[in-house]
């Protein structure tokens, strides 16, 4: 998982005085996306949900992102 998100805004917004793009980025809207299906797709009752299912939703993210580049 990269430490620093590149991935174009979900929402763009305008830019503020700095030049920095507001809004979600569309790597954290995929990994949003993704953690509502961890948490489905598993009986919260008897998992334990956390760091590891957090961590889960961006390598799936990542991957997301990635399928966009392919042919």
């Amino acid at each position: 998982m990269s430490t620093e998100d590149e991935s174009d805004p979900a929402f763009p917004s305008d830019s503020n005085r700095y030049g920095a793009v507001l809004g979600m980025t569309l790597r954290d809207y995929f990994a949003a996306k993704a953690i509502q299906a961890i948490i489905t797709g598993n009986n919260a009752d008897e998992c334990c949900m956390g760091l590891g299912a957090a961590k889960d939703a961006y390598v799936v993210a990542d991957a997301m992102l990635a399928a966009r580049e392919m042919p």
